[in-house]
C-alpha cells in the first residue's frame, strides 16, 4: 500500500503521515529529508524552488515509493503541489492520495511557531500562488485536530484498499 499525504507547508504531513505509518505498521519518509543541499540552500534563503528544482527530487521520492511498493508500501509526506508533481510521484497506479487543506491565515500562524525548519513561513504564498486542486484522492480540512483528520484518512485508505 502506498499512501502519499500532500499540502503546502505546515499542513501536518508528518504528523498526519507518521500516525498513518505506525496504524498500518509501514514506514513513513519526509519529502524534506530528500531535498538537495542546493534546494534546502535557497528555500532558507527564502527563494522558492522552480519546477527544474523539483523534478530530480520528485523523481527520488517515487523510486523511494516503488522500492517499498513490493515490501508492503509505505507513506510519504510531500507537498506535491501541481498536478504535474503528482504526475511524477505516480509511477504506481496503486498510491492512495490524501491531501490536507486549509487557509492561507490558520497555516501561516502554525508556521509562524516552528522553530528550526529550512522552510520558512515567509515562502508560504509562493506555494499557495503554484497549488493546483487535486484530481485524485481525498481532500482533508485541517480546520479538525489530528486524530480527526487521521479518523478520515484511515477510512479513506481502508475503503480504497477494499476496492483494489
Amino acid at each position: 500500500m502506498l499512501i502519499i499525504v500532500t499540502g503546502v507547508s505546515g499542513t501536518g504531513k508528518t504528523t498526519i503521515g507518521h500516525m498513518i505509518s505506525s496504524h498500518l505498521e509501514i514506514p513513513f519518509f519526509d519529502a524534506d529529508d530528500f531535498h538537495t543541499k542546493e534546494n534546502i540552500a535557497k528555500m532558507s534563503n527564502g527563494i522558492p524552488l522552480t519546477d527544474e528544482d523539483r523534478i530530480p527530487w520528485l523523481e527520488r521520492l517515487a523510486d523511494q515509493l516503488e522500492f517499498h511498493k513490493d515490501k508492503g508500501g509505505a507513506v510519504l509526506g510531500c507537498s506535491a503541489l501541481k498536478e504535474a508533481y503528482r504526475k511524477v510521484l505516480a509511477k504506481s497506479n496503486e498510491i492512495i492520495w490524501i491531501h490536507l487543506i486549509g487557509s492561507e491565515d490558520l497555516i501561516w500562524e502554525r508556521m509562524k511557531k516552528r522553530k528550526n525548519h529550512y522552510m520558512k513561513a515567509s515562502m508560504l504564498s509562493s506555494q499557495f500562488e503554484i497549488w493546483e486542486k487535486p484530481s485524485e484522492g481525498i481532500c482533508l480540512s485541517i480546520d479538525e485536530s489530528p486524530e480527526a483528520i487521521f479518523s478520515k484518512a484511515m477510512d479513506y485508505i481502508l475503503n480504497c484498499a477494499e476496492i483494489k
